[in-house]
């Protein structure tokens, strides 16, 4: 554990995400910046996940938001980043494409299955619930999940499940979770220039769908 370097990185992306910015701005990213590092003592996160946490905090703060990280929403649920305003509540979840060595011959059904469990796990506990990730990745995300709870199938339902059930058991993802999950936004982050991008979920879709297509995935 590198405390001195991991603070110094953590100060310079924090440092660029002020520039420009109101003194209220500026104190919100200082808040994440230092709680960050705490968590980092703990070692409780990594470098490269804490950099993408700071910047979707960032562009949460700069639309008035009120944001924290790693935030505990039950005993076994922590979500990226959590952000307020007013009575609306926002959870928004990065992801990078990792998927552990267990799953290097199941990689594709293991992450559409983790992307579908997010959604139905953490959308319960918010207004407004994102995916975020860097522009380098594509998200899997079932299609399901862009449709109204209402016109959402039992046939599609039962699918989804029972491709999340081969790999989250404890506790499982119930059916009512899947059919009432919401995806309000997906975030595009830009590392190396300290942005995220909002789209709509369809807009998104759209913009992935053929190499989807390429890649034979049937979402």
């Amino acid at each position: 554990m590198d405390v001195e370097k991991f603070t110094d990185d953590v100060y310079s992306i924090a440092q660029r995400l002020s520039e420009r910015q109101s003194s209220d701005v500026k104190a919100r990213i200082n808040f994440v910046r230092e709680r960050l590092i705490e968590l980092y003592r703990q070692n409780l996160v990594k470098i490269n996940h804490s950099v993408l946490e700071i910047i979707c905090a960032s562009n949460l703060i700069t639309q008035g938001y009120s944001v924290d990280v790693e935030k505990h929403l039950s005993d076994t649920l922590v979500c990226d980043v959590f952000a307020t305003k007013g009575d609306g509540t926002f959870i928004m979840e990065i992801e990078t494409g990792f998927t552990p060595p267990d799953h290097a011959l199941d990689t594709i059904d293991y992450y559409v299955a983790r992307i579908a469990s997010k959604i139905a796990r953490y959308s319960q506990f918010c207004s407004k619930f994102a995916l975020a990730t860097p522009v380098v990745g594509i998200l899997p995300i079932p299609k399901i999940f862009l449709k109204p709870p209402s016109e959402r199938s039992e046939k599609e339902i039962k699918r989804i499940k029972t491709l999340c059930d081969r790999f989250y058991k404890n506790p499982p993802i119930e059916s009512a979770d899947i059919l009432n999950a919401r995806l309000h936004s997906v975030y595009l982050i830009n590392i190396d220039k300290g942005f995220a991008k909002q789209l709509d979920p369809c807009s998104y879709l759209e913009l992935t769908e053929k190499l989807q297509e390429k890649s034979e995935l049937d979402l």
